[in-house]
């Protein structure tokens, strides 16, 4: 009898384990996610955060979030490093953001390509957001578009506008399609 009663307490010992080595995974997992959606958050709400920037992040497994993209001014890069390295759960802070060069060609190129997309019909919906998902970002004369818009039409339309403004190099069309998700 008590052979089983050592051999049932082993087996649950070894279940219980298993279990908690499982735990903690899903556990992990959960505060992962939720430092995802913070540093996002974080990043939304920047002051200076607009439509010619591009701010990006990477969270390891870890606790360490590296920022990358491109920002017009370099006050919005210092203050993208301070809000996120404040989070809780976060330990460093890598920060890669470029700081494009000042230039009023650039200025001009932005505010034509601001113009050119958002005053299409279909995509002036994306310019009412407090940080619209289509960012434009310029740099020596090439003009990279990013985000995310609805639809392939959508992406097609807003590269057009684009390429259709004067004085630009190059146009890259970076826009990301919205995953839908069926249930």
């Amino acid at each position: 009898m008590r052979k089983w009663a050592l051999i049932l307490t082993i087996l649950a010992l070894g279940i219980g384990s298993g279990f908690s080595a499982q735990t903690r995974k899903r556990d992990l997992t959960s505060v992962h996610d939720r430092l995802i959606r913070e540093v996002r958050h974080q990043l939304l709400l920047l002051p200076n955060y607009s439509v010619f920037d591009n701010l990006e992040f990477k969270v390891t497994e870890v606790d360490t979030v590296i920022l990358t993209g491109q920002v017009t001014r370099p006050i919005l890069k210092s203050n993208a490093e301070t809000a996120i390295r404040s989070l809780e759960g976060v330990g460093k802070v890598v920060n890669e953001i470029e700081v494009l060069p000042l230039s009023p060609n650039d200025d001009r190129i932005r505010m034509a390509v601001f113009r050119a997309v958002f005053s299409k019909p279909g995509l002036d919906r994306y310019a009412v957001l407090a940080v619209p998902s289509i960012h434009i970002i310029v740099k020596n004369g090439n003009i990279t578009l990013v985000g995310i818009v609805a639809t392939e039409a959508d992406k097609d339309l807003a590269g057009i506008a684009a390429k259709g403004v004067s004085g630009a190099f190059e146009v890259t069309n970076s826009l990301g399609i919205e995953k839908i998700e069926k249930h």
